[in-house]
């Protein structure tokens, strides 16, 4: 069994039980997108305290609830999974993810920092680095899962880039 010193934020009951056979946490619900489960004061001092991750269903409610929390705090850190292999049943979630893929997701967590990047990225650098655009989606890919970027469009992979202080050579190496 896992053991995580960090609150991990899911989004319902049914990721927090699945989780619970095979990850020693605290585990904290939002339930669903109304994110009820917890005032974001108390997620801010857990997050100073011990530290919090979230891990939500790489869907569009599960990014609107990410990108909710993480605007209020911004210290916490994500955990991605797989889109690919969280789909059982028609359904999507972590809940339907593989322990092996949630476990994998754990291990390579990352923090966003808002610290000034001096060498910032450009949508233009993405266009010639062909991330965006005809014929992207490989080396997208590749980018996301290389950074552990989770899912995103290239607004949002922009971004998350940047706030990791990726630089150009950086994405070279990730595209080989």
């Amino acid at each position: 069994m896992k053991e995580i010193k960090e609150v991990l934020v899911v989004e319902g009951k049914t990721d927090k039980a699945y989780l619970s056979t095979f990850i020693k946490a605290d585990i904290l619900t939002c339930n669903g997108s109304a994110i009820d489960g917890f005032s974001m004061e108390y997620l801010a001092s857990l997050a100073s305290t011990r530290g919090v991750i979230l891990l939500t269903d790489p869907d569009f409610p599960g990014a609107k609830i990410r990108n909710e929390i993480s605007q209020k705090v911004p210290n916490c850190k994500h955990a991605f999974i797989d889109k690919q292999k969280s789909i059982k049943h028609h359904k999507v979630g972590v809940a339907e993810c593989d322990q092996q893929e949630i476990l994998r997701a754990l291990n390579h967590v990352v923090t966003f920092t808002d610290k000034i990047n001096n060498h910032p990225l450009a949508m233009r650098d993405l266009m010639e680095m062909h991330l965006i655009g005809p014929n992207s989606q490989l080396n997208k890919e590749k980018v996301c899962h290389y950074f552990h970027l989770g899912f995103c469009n290239a607004k949002t992979m922009l971004k998350r880039l940047n706030l990791l202080h990726i630089t150009k050579n950086m994405l070279e190496e990730a595209i080989q």
